[in-house]
């Protein structure tokens, strides 16, 4: 007896289609990194919206003029915050006056920076005459801001501050910043000592050197006083604010965003018509220009009643007022 047999079994097959994605894998990606870069956009504006908020508020300036071209930056000597390896280095000075005191403005294209000496004669209204970084001490930003419209006639639109240990803060979160240097050079007083070259400095190294009273360069074996007074220590101070605001608007200066926000919020104080969004804007077209013009007011020097003070150099000084108030390319120095 015999069988056939029997058929061999089949697994059924489902009859439905695998669904598909609407999107191409090259697609799916794009989708990713673009979520990514809205999350990092909201985590960054959120941040900006912190530091804007942690941002010092010098109140509502009346002496400033309406507008927003002129910056008047203001460094104060106060020895709060300092970093502590310049601890001591700057000594013990009580209170706070204006050791920097800068006007900035973008013109044409072009970066302008316009040293004031911190000694410049001034007549301060109910304090006499004196040095125009004492208009600080004594009233503020509003008495400092009349003071430099009073000594230059150009009045400025904007206020910012910052002191020592904010700008040396603000120069860390950057991850230091390029200066170049033909000489070794040291500074025993404000703590200075670089080797020749281009250097990136951190922020203590940084002020030590806008701060460098006692400049020396090592030439032929010996170290050489290079003197210049306060009209070199100024030119030191706006090479140094260049390269804060180049580094600041570069590549890694915005990867390093958050930290530079925190860094500005936590240690600048500004006028109360000033956020960081117009200052981002403003650093930006900074970075943008393509030349710089960067001079100290021209003075010389006045003895009088035993005090030594800084006055107008005509018509030298003149010349550059009247350049800067035109947006015109400043006299070289």
């Amino acid at each position: 007896m015999s069988y056939d047999t029997p058929p061999p079994t089949h697994t059924p097959q489902p009859t439905g289609r695998r669904k598909r994605s609407r999107y191409t894998r090259g697609q799916r990606w794009f989708i990713r990194i673009l979520l990514l870069l809205l999350l990092g956009a909201a985590a960054l504006l959120g941040l900006a919206v912190l530091a804007d908020f942690q941002m010092g508020d010098a109140g509502d300036l009346t002496a400033l003029a309406d507008g927003n071209g002129v910056y008047l930056i203001v460094g104060s000597d106060s020895r709060e915050n300092l970093p502590d390896d310049l601890g001591g280095k700057f000594g013990d000075f009580a209170g706070e006056r204006a050791d920097v005191i800068i006007l900035a403005q973008v013109a044409e294209g072009r970066r302008q920076l316009l040293s004031i000496p911190r000694d410049l004669k001034v007549d301060l209204a109910d304090h006499g005459t004196n040095k125009i970084n004492a208009a600080y001490a004594f009233g503020g930003p509003n008495l400092l801001v009349d003071a430099v419209a009073d000594a230059t006639g150009i009045r400025a639109n904007h206020y910012l501050e910052v002191e020592f240990g904010g700008f040396a803060g603000i120069v860390d979160a950057l991850g230091g910043i390029e200066l170049d240097f033909p000489y070794p050079a040291r500074d025993g007083k404000s703590g200075l000592a670089v080797e020749a070259g281009t250097q990136t400095v951190d922020g203590a190294t940084a002020l030590a050197y806008a701060r460098s009273r006692s400049y020396e360069e090592l030439k032929d074996g010996s170290w050489v006083a290079q003197g210049g007074g306060d009209i070199a220590r100024a030119a030191r101070q706006r090479e140094v604010l260049t390269e804060i605001m180049s580094e600041a608007s570069s590549v890694s200066g915005l990867v390093r965003s958050p930290w530079v926000l925190g860094a500005v919020g936590s240690h600048l104080t500004a006028d109360s018509d000033l956020n960081l969004i117009t200052l981002a804007g403003t650093g930006w077209s900074m970075r943008s220009a393509g030349e710089t013009d960067s001079v100290t007011l021209p003075v010389s020097g006045l003895e009088e009643g035993g005090v030594s003070y800084l006055v107008r150099d005509e018509p030298a000084a003149t010349e550059v007022l009247d350049a800067f108030s035109a947006r015109r390319r400043l006299p070289a120095p």
